[in-house]
């Protein structure tokens, strides 16, 4: 028996999507990409028009082949129902510091909004590098594109791409400009992780399953892994990453948001405030990190040349548009402990890197050993405990293992697993990650955005931990090197094996 609430195409409401970015990598390998999957699984609204907007001197026509090339990836043949998505396509130059030219946009979609009756909603994605967004958003202001109007419909909703800032300060000021323009409730901040299917489902498995909740705190659970791993290396990206660095990058958003999900407390009900409330309690029980003992809790490390599946790749240093002494950091492990009543002394172990073994994304709940064992006097070997695993990439799925007697007359202990894959005996099509939270924000439900108060949270309990590793001047023994294609530094294999340990 199945118990759901269905989302049908006829709540959506007709609308237009404006991308500004739009001819840059984002969009391209995962704004249009999701776009054209919900058009083929007839799951965007209708009427819905999508506008691309960027510096680039494009026409519409010269914009569409520009999104299929990068659809079709130079294969032969088009995706499947391409000419009828790309009449739904759209681009409009824009000069991002040119009020001129935000005061023509919102004439072309007055006149879009006529010409395709998508009743004035509209949604503004900056797909664009983050020192745009306060520029973008205080032009969209100055030109009256911010502004909702009354009687149900033309909504106007914002959607800010991570990193939020690049530390507590820098948040606190693009909040401040974000909020001259647009409401709270206007602004979605997106992070696609928790629009997977196995992070969705934390909750669920926690507080839908009696068999799951009642062990989940310091007195079963012996410790819990988070891993981001990824094989890529910093590819085209530099100037964005020179800048930033794994731990603007993952952990102040993506990894701290699985944290959430796995150590919060039970919401009273599963509405978007009432969650997020509880993960923002979840935030504010970090537990600081001492300065003087930060290297006990966090190691960095920076990957060299090495080998992925076989074939040589050069070293970050040597990646093109990287410093020659860069000290950014590519891979980072994070001990940190929730303090409070379910999670005192419970280690929490936070891993992301890129250039490692295998891209491959988990949560790892190990749980203690048994108390007492009554086989001791027929076994030799310590039983090991039960450990659960959630899948969120390559594979989505939950497994857990356990402990049974070997068939036959000897008495041996064998570890068994069970698991389950979400996409097994589901007919239903799949969309990915990008596409539900467009969807979401297409709906106005903030359950898998960042609200405010927790992007400050996350940023308070990281940036004293960012000025500590970036005041390490040349004490190059901070940042630990690793090949590319190994699982990180040397330092931190006494805690990879933990998390590994399949």
């Amino acid at each position: 028996m199945q118990s759901c609430t269905a989302n049908t195409r006829e709540a959506l409401s007709p609308c237009t999507l404006v991308i500004f970015g739009a001819s840059g990598d984002l969009t391209a390998r995962k704004l249009i990409p999701a776009l054209h999957g919900l058009f083929c699984t007839d799951s965007q609204p209708r009427p819905f028009q999508i506008v691309g907007c960027a510096r680039t001197p494009l026409n519409t026509e010269a914009f569409r082949d520009l999104l299929l090339e990068a659809l079709t990836n130079r294969g032969p043949e088009p995706p499947a129902g391409w000419q009828k998505f790309a009449q739904h396509l759209a681009y409009i130059p824009v000069q991002y510091d040119d009020a001129q030219a935000f005061t023509e946009l919102a004439a072309s979609l007055r006149q879009m909004d006529r010409d395709h009756q998508t009743q004035g909603n509209r949604i503004f994605y900056l797909a664009t590098p983050p020192s745009l967004y306060p520029v973008i958003a205080a032009q969209l202001g100055r030109a009256g594109l911010a502004a909702e109007k009354t009687g149900g419909n033309g909504w106007v909703r914002i959607v800010v791409e991570k990193p939020f800032g690049r530390d507590l300060a820098s948040a606190l000021e693009l909040d401040q400009v974000l909020h001259q323009s647009f409401h709270e409730h206007q602004i979605f901040r997106i992070d696609h992780y928790l629009a997977k299917e196995t992070v969705q489902n934390i909750l669920m498995l926690r507080f839908a399953n009696t068999i799951f909740e009642p062990l989940w705190n310091r007195g079963y659970i012996d410790y819990i892994g988070i891993m981001a791993a990824e094989q890529l290396g910093v590819e085209h990206r530099a100037g964005y990453y020179e800048q930033t660095g794994i731990l603007r990058d993952m952990f102040q958003n993506h990894m701290q948001q699985l944290l959430a999900l796995t150590a919060m407390e039970p919401p009273s009900l599963f509405e978007a405030e009432r969650v997020r409330d509880e993960k923002a309690k979840c935030s504010r029980s970090l537990k600081p990190l001492d300065r003087a003992t930060l290297a006990e809790h966090l190691v960095i490390g920076q990957y060299g040349s090495g080998a992925i599946d076989g074939r040589r790749v050069a070293g970050y240093r040597d990646e093109p548009g990287v410093a020659l002494a860069s000290r950014t950091p590519t891979f980072a492990m994070l001990r940190l402990f929730v303090d409070n009543w379910r999670w005192r002394d419970v280690p929490f172990y936070l891993i992301s890197g890129k250039r490692l073994a295998r891209k491959e994304t988990k949560i790892v709940v190990q749980f203690k050993r048994v108390p007492h064992s009554m086989f001791r006097d027929m076994l030799a070997e310590r039983i090991p405990a039960n450990r659960l695993t959630l899948g969120i990439y390559p594979d989505e799925e939950i497994d857990i293992t356990f402990q049974t007697k070997t068939p036959g007359p000897r008495v041996c202990l064998r570890p068994v697993r069970m698991d389950f894959k979400y996409n097994q005996n589901d007919k239903a099509p799949a969309l990915d990650a990008y596409a539900k939270v467009l969807l979401d924000v297409i709906q106005g439900d903030h359950m898998l955005f960042w609200r405010q108060d927790g992007v400050e949270l996350a940023w308070s309990f990281l940036t004293p931990i960012l000025e500590e590793c970036e005041a390490c001047g040349d004490r190059a023994q901070q940042l630990h090197p690793y090949p590319a294609g190994s699982w990180g530094p040397e330092a931190a294999q006494e805690w990879m094996r933990l998390i590994l340990n399949n």
